[in-house]
C-alpha cells in the first residue's frame, strides 16, 4: 500500500518532458477544465455531448483507460487526448521523442525524453468504446469514431510527418478545428434525423442510445490536496466515513482547531458530505458531516497504481466522486 510520502511522484501533472519548459513559460498552460470551456463556448454543442476523462472498460471488464474528452455528434463520436507537452516532437518506432531545451543564466540544456506513442494509445481506448457500445447493445460502425490528439501549448512544434497526420491537431488549428463543430451542427442535427442507412452518419435514435450509455460509464474520482495538487482514481473508503455514492458528490475536508490539539491531542477534522446533484439558492445542499482524527487515512487508488494509497485526512481539501 502506497503511504502518503510516496505519492509526490503520482499526481496527474504533465509529462515531465514538458514540465521543466513549462515553467519558462510566464503565461499557464490551459487545464482540461479550461479547455472543456473553450469547447463549449467555440463549437455550441450541448453539455451532455461533450465527456471528459470518461473511462472506457475493456472486454475483460478489468483496464479502465480514460478519454481525455469525448464528443458525440451526428456526424460521428469524436475522441480526444489533450497534450500540455512544449518542445520538439517526432515520432520514433514505436514511441516519439520529446526534445526540450532548458535556458539557463550561462548556458542552454537540450534533453530528449521517450514517451508512449499518443495515436497509438488514443486509437486503441477508441477501439475499446466502440467494443464497449457494441457489448451495451448500440453498435456504432468503427467509421464514425475519430480518435484526435490536441496539443495545447504554442511552443509544441511537431515535425513534418506528424502535421500529415489526420489524427493531429497542433495548437495552431486547434480553433478551427473545434468551429467545424459549430459550422456542421445543422447538417449533423438533419443526419441525425434521417436514416443511418441512408446518410451513413448516426441517426437521433443511435445517439440517444450513445449517450445513455456514456452517461452509465462514469470518470475518475478526483482528490484535491493542500497545496493544489491533485490526485484522480478511486475512491476506496475510510473507517470513520459512511457514504451513498449515488447520493454523495463531494467531500470537503476542513481542520478543526480546539484547545485539546493545542495541548497535544490529536487534532480533528470535519468532513461535509454534499448531495448529488444541481444546487439550491443557498448553495450546495449538505448531505451529512462526520468529525474524524485528523490522521486518519482515507484509502484512495491512484489511476495506474496497482496499490492503493494512504493519505492522511489533514492533507485532504475535497474529494468529488464520480457516479
Amino acid at each position: 500500500m502506497l503511504q502518503f510520502g510516496n505519492l509526490l511522484a503520482h499526481f496527474h501533472l504533465p509529462h515531465k518532458a514538458s514540465e521543466s519548459a513549462q515553467k519558462q513559460n510566464l503565461k499557464p498552460l490551459p487545464t482540461l477544465p479550461d479547455f472543456l470551456q473553450h469547447v463549449m463556448k467555440l463549437t455550441g454543442l450541448r453539455k451532455e455531448d461533450v465527456h471528459c476523462s470518461l473511462r472506457v472498460p475493456s472486454q475483460l471488464q478489468t483496464a479502465k483507460d480514460d478519454i481525455n474528452m469525448v464528443i458525440l455528434t451526428g456526424h460521428g463520436i469524436f475522441c480526444m487526448d489533450v497534450k500540455p507537452w512544449s518542445g520538439t516532437v517526432c515520432a520514433q518506432n514505436q514511441s516519439w521523442h520529446v526534445q526540450v531545451k532548458e535556458k539557463d543564466q550561462n548556458f542552454t540544456n537540450t534533453h530528449i525524453e521517450q514517451v508512449e506513442d499518443p495515436l497509438k494509445a488514443v486509437m486503441s481506448k477508441t477501439a475499446q468504446l466502440c467494443s464497449h457500445l457494441k457489448r451495451s447493445g448500440v453498435p456504432v460502425h468503427s467509421s464514425l469514431f475519430f480518435p484526435r490528439v490536441i496539443f495545447l501549448s504554442p511552443d509544441c512544434k511537431l515535425d513534418e510527418e506528424l502535421m500529415k497526420r489526420r489524427e493531429v491537431v497542433p495548437y495552431g488549428q486547434i480553433d478551427v478545428f473545434l468551429r467545424s463543430f459549430k459550422e456542421g451542427y445543422m447538417g449533423w442535427i438533419s443526419d441525425a434525423l434521417t436514416p443511418s442507412w441512408i446518410s451513413g452518419h448516426l441517426s437521433y435514435r443511435q445517439i440517444e442510445s450513445v449517450r445513455g450509455v456514456v452517461r452509465k460509464m462514469g470518470t475518475w474520482d478526483v482528490m484535491l490536496l493542500h497545496g493544489g495538487e491533485q490526485l484522480k482514481g478511486d475512491y476506496q473508503g475510510c473507517q470513520y466515513i459512511a457514504l451513498d455514492r449515488q447520493d454523495t458528490e463531494t467531500l470537503e475536508f476542513s481542520r478543526v482547531k480546539t484547545l485539546w490539539a493545542l495541548l497535544g491531542h490529536v487534532s480533528q477534522v470535519t468532513v461535509k458530505m454534499y448531495k448529488r446533484g444541481p444546487h439550491g439558492w443557498l448553495g450546495k445542499c449538505l448531505n451529512a458531516t462526520a468529525t474524524i482524527p485528523s490522521n486518519t487515512f482515507v484509502i484512495f487508488r491512484v489511476s495506474g497504481e496497482e496499490a492503493d494509497a494512504k493519505i492522511p485526512a489533514y492533507s485532504i481539501h475535497s474529494i468529488t466522486l464520480s457516479i
